[in-house]
């Protein structure tokens, strides 16, 4: 099971570093990031593997929710089943 995690807001050091802390602490493994600043705006996709999660996928997102908050920016966790049927044609 994979998910899609996205991550925007204004730029500012240390928002990899702190989403990143918190698969580890999931122990939901990075597959793919990508990343980018659009003037002062932080953009990041990345794509987990949750199969060995050691909290439930709720408790992951609500971390990454938390996270967001914390920081001023948005983060959403995303099965990545549930992306891939919002955006088939």
């Amino acid at each position: 099971m994979k998910t899609v995690v996205s991550v925007i807001g204004k730029d500012a050091v240390g928002i990899i570093a702190d989403v990143s802390a918190v698969c580890n602490e999931c122990n939901a493994n990075i597959v793919d990031i990508t990343q980018s600043v659009l003037q002062d705006m932080f953009v990041m996709v990345m794509l987990t593997e949750i199969k060995d999660i050691n909290c439930s996928f709720a408790d992951y997102s609500g971390k990454m929710k938390a996270l967001g908050e914390k920081r001023g920016i948005d983060i959403r966790v995303m099965h990545e089943d549930v992306f891939n049927s919002m955006h088939r044609i």
